[in-house]
């Protein structure tokens, strides 16, 4: 089995100097075999490490993942962290005891695997960081996710021409606090530099102002993306910074964070007919936040179609193991800190009241009777 990482390594190192940036069982929680027909590796397991059961979309991703692997003809072994990053590793650990023949892991704590994964090196397991890169560990073969950067790009614009600023309708000032996710995820600064890179000219010009002063990215953070801590944070800030005044817009990375906004700024009396609810952007088109757009609260989502997302890790699996080097598009941006991953970026699309039927209902992803 060692050949197979070397004989890898040798042709990524080779692919390299060719290929451009162009786009180039049984389980845990249900499953079988799949279809062995399709030739996945001789019926080989595969380990899924998702962070938690607490948002509904890492349950889909667990399903997504299964469902294209066992269409390979894999076995799969799904677990879930729940936010503890001490279990997950303690899963993956079991998984290598296991004898899984590939890991693809959606890291809790981007920087507490270093020592399982090299485990996963020695058993000559590969490892499929997925949508959240693992970091400080050169035992990382490949990344699948999306432009992290571009979601905060989409959020903020979204912003700033639902305020009117882009178009030159308006000129501000207007009141805007940020929020981040969390700090143990390495997305969060792609997230937050991206929306950045669109908000700072304004800041700068005065035309957003961030009443509550907090606008580095260690001010802003919600550990484990957790929307009952933003809801904290949002009180706080309310009472501190909105004595008089009101807040405008609100940037947030993720739709579980947003509800939790929501929850504050309707407590506060935001959503009256003489206080109307800011701009609140979010991630992941998750069911309640699109009902909530629906509903007129909630103002933005990106939508993240985590149904490819499966498709190019379980993708990404069934070349290592056939030893080929799987689909990349970016082998320059994600530098762990021990090497730089090579990776597969989906592209994110941005959501609101006004394009959700088309995008959503049209592409599968909800049906009608799912947002009523």
């Amino acid at each position: 089995m060692r050949n197979r990482r070397a004989a890898l390594t040798s042709l990524t190192a080779a692919a390299c100097l060719a290929l451009t940036l162009s786009a180039c069982g049984q389980n845990a929680e249900g499953g079988g075999k799949g279809d062995s027909g399709s030739g996945g590796a001789d019926g080989a397991t595969i380990g899924i490490a998702m962070p938690t059961k607490s948002s509904e979309r890492w349950i889909a991703d667990g399903k997504n993942v299964v469902k294209n692997l066992e269409a390979k003809g894999y076995k799969t072994q799904l677990v879930f962290g729940e936010d503890d990053p001490d279990q997950q590793v303690a899963q993956i650990e079991n998984l290598i005891t296991q004898g899984v023949k590939a890991l693809i892991v959606a890291a809790i704590d981007n920087k507490s695997l270093n020592n399982v994964l090299q485990q996963a090196a020695d058993a000559d397991i590969p490892v499929i960081a997925y949508d959240r890169l693992i970091l400080g560990s050169k035992n990382v073969d490949y990344y699948a996710s999306f432009d992290n950067t571009k979601v905060g790009e989409l959020q903020a614009t979204y912003m700033v021409e639902k305020l009117g600023l882009k178009d030159g309708s308006k000129k501000g000032p207007f009141n805007v606090e940020l929020f981040a996710g969390s700090n143990d995820d390495n997305n969060t600064k792609y997230f937050f530099n991206g929306a950045m890179s669109v908000l700072k000219p304004y800041i700068e010009k005065k035309q957003l102002v961030v009443a509550s002063g907090q606008t580095a990215l260690n001010q802003v953070t919600t550990l484990r993306w957790d929307g009952g801590t933003a809801q904290k944070r949002m009180d706080d800030i309310l009472t501190s910074s909105y004595k008089t005044g009101r807040v405008d817009a609100v940037l947030s990375p993720y739709d579980g964070i947003s509800i939790g906004i929501l929850s504050a700024l309707k407590s506060d009396d935001y959503g009256s007919k003489t206080k109307p609810l800011p701009v609140v952007t979010g991630q992941d088109a998750e069911l309640a936040s699109v009902k909530s757009i629906i509903a007129g609260e909630q103002t933005q989502t990106v939508y993240k179609d985590t149904r490819e997302l499966a498709k190019v890790a379980a993708n990404m699996v069934d070349a290592v193991l056939h030893d080929k080097k799987p689909e990349v598009n970016d082998e320059k941006a994600y530098d762990n800190g021990a090497k730089v991953v090579p990776a597969y970026l989906l592209q994110p699309v941005s959501v609101d009241k006004t394009n959700y039927e088309q995008i959503l209902v049209g592409g599968g992803y909800y049906n009608a009777a799912d947002l009523k």
